[in-house]
């Protein structure tokens, strides 16, 4: 006979992972909707059930999005904007990421007068609404000749973001020993040398986790998108707000569907494959500091 007594059959296990599975269904549920919708025709959408799978599977929904939507006055799909969020976001994440390593080494392993001062001015950046830095950020993109352009949204989210950047890596250096600093400094290596040839081979968790982190919000970013970029430079989120809002005739909800998987993919798949790096990254260094 089967033990009910044992630890994986207690009553509230069962229960705990029967309401996470439930939670899990219900955070998918939409994303399933979207799914299945961008796959149907306009007339299964019409006369189908929301939740329903196609009657009739098609990418003509996808297609359009992709190259034959309209996003305003032109109807050339999202495909161009796609390829403006990769130029805006790579960049962007990879500058603001080697900028906070470098802070957060800096004020975690080398201290100087005033370095917890000025790590506590950076952390405002961390609570620095969106709103209000639209207006000096268009005066200094206007003074530097970046305004409506991929170069000056690139500028703007590494300045945006460096704060959290430099907050992930300053706590995870300071949980690595001093002692392993101090003994590389014995041994003649300097301060670059500790830098690349130390602390960045062990960094890889909290750099995943800047990833991860600036991935998402520059590439879900609309507001900075909106506001400082204009026609062929602005991102997939201003595209994809002018696709649903623009009115050709009938409502094609498969088109609109397709173009916001479109725009969700690239987090999703960062997600994926980096994702069990994210809580360890984030916990590493939470016990000191």
């Amino acid at each position: 006979m089967t033990d009910m007594t044992r630890p994986g059959l207690r009553p509230s296990r069962i229960a705990i992972y029967g309401l996470l599975i439930l939670a899990c269904l219900v955070y998918l549920v939409p994303l399933f909707i979207m799914l299945v919708t961008s796959f149907k025709t306009p007339m299964d959408i019409r006369t189908g059930n929301l939740v329903a799978l196609p009657t009739e599977w098609t990418t003509i929904g996808w297609t359009k999005a992709w190259s034959e939507a309209c996003t305003g006055v032109q109807c050339e799909g999202i495909s161009g904007y796609f390829w403006n969020s990769f130029k805006m976001t790579v960049p962007a994440v990879m500058i603001s990421t080697l900028l906070g390593a470098f802070n957060g080494y800096v004020l975690a392993k080398w201290k100087f007068r005033g370095s917890d001062l000025l790590f506590g001015l950076l952390l405002f950046g961390c609570f620095v609404p969106f709103q209000v830095v639209l207006l000096p950020m268009a005066a200094t993109l206007g003074q530097l000749g970046l305004a409506n352009t991929t170069p000056g949204l690139v500028l703007v989210h590494v300045i945006y973001g460096v704060a959290f950047t430099t907050l992930f890596f300053r706590n995870y250096y300071v949980a690595i020993p001093d002692a392993l600093i101090k003994a590389a400094r014995l041994d003649g290596a300097g301060f670059f040398t500790i830098f690349f040839r130390i602390l960045l081979p062990m960094s890889t968790p909290i750099f995943m986790v800047s990833l991860i982190w600036q991935f998402t919000q520059i590439w879900n970013d609309f507001l900075f998108g909106v506001v400082f970029a204009s026609g062929d430079s602005q991102p997939i989120t201003v595209a994809l707000n002018n696709l649903v809002n623009t009115s050709t005739g009938v409502k094609e909800y498969n088109v609109d569907m397709a173009a916001a998987m479109i725009a969700a993919l690239p987090t999703l798949v960062v997600y994926i494959v980096a994702g069990k790096y994210f809580i360890r990254g984030l916990t590493a260094g939470s016990v000191k500091g």
